[in-house]
């Protein structure tokens, strides 16, 4: 008696289909795990812009507290030389100068250097030690010794920068006993991929938005934070 076997392989039709769903599920796995990547660097990257932009607001408060009021006003004997491509606060022992990431990009010649050897090393914004505010009184302004320095912007996988800065005195909260000042600064920190950053008229620098050549939302990041600061009691 003849056996048939029943037993019979797969067609080519059912190979290719089954190949087929195999792919779009590996597909759809790599898609997952790029989407995942992403969230995680954007993650990274916030926290990276709201750690430093906390960090040099903290700074900024505890220089202003352990400081005698300033003057801010425009002029000689001013502590807060504003500039196009950045600006100077000096405030107690310690200088504050940057420059703004678009003038960086654009390798601005004007912006605020190093002296000497180290002129070529970009300033950010950077501490420095000067109880005499030399580097705002003294004209024509001094370049800056990168021995006294600190960049508090410090170079990473994100290279952030200042993009606008004010500063002004509150008038109405001025304690006339014991000489306290109270300060308002803006300023706005973020990434600086030129290529990633929309420019205003009045220097303001936002993310490029979806859709548009450049943008990036992975790894741009502006934000604008708010501080008030209190000066000391002792007159400058």
């Amino acid at each position: 008696m003849n056996h048939v076997d029943k037993k019979r392989g797969f067609t080519l039709i059912e190979l290719m289909l089954a190949m087929s769903f195999i792919s779009v599920l590996l597909i759809a796995i790599a898609m997952t795990i790029i989407q995942i990547g992403n969230i995680y660097n954007r993650g990274l990257m916030l926290k990276e812009v709201d750690q430093t932009g906390q960090a040099v607001a903290t700074e900024l408060q505890n220089a202003i507290r352990q400081s005698a009021p300033f003057s801010i006003a425009t002029g000689s004997g001013s502590h807060y030389v504003p500039q196009a491509w950045g600006g100077r606060l000096c405030i107690g022992q310690y200088s504050y100068i940057w420059n703004y990431g678009k003038d960086l990009n654009a390798k601005n010649p004007n912006v605020n250097k190093y002296a000497g050897l180290d002129s070529s090393t970009d300033i950010h914004l950077v501490k420095v030690l000067d109880p005499g505010a030399l580097y705002c009184l003294q004209k024509p302004l001094l370049a800056i010794d990168a021995t006294k320095a600190t960049e508090l912007l410090a170079t990473g996988d994100y290279q952030l920068a200042i993009h606008s800065f004010t500063i002004k005195s509150n008038t109405t909260a001025i304690d006339t006993k014991t000489r306290q000042q109270l300060y308002d600064i803006q300023l706005s920190l973020g990434t600086n991929d030129k290529n990633a950053l929309t420019y205003g008229t009045d220097g303001s620098a936002t993310c490029t938005a979806p859709g548009q050549d450049g943008a990036d939302l992975t790894y741009c990041s502006v934000s604008v934070f708010d501080i008030v600061a209190r000066a000391g009691n002792t007159v400058q």
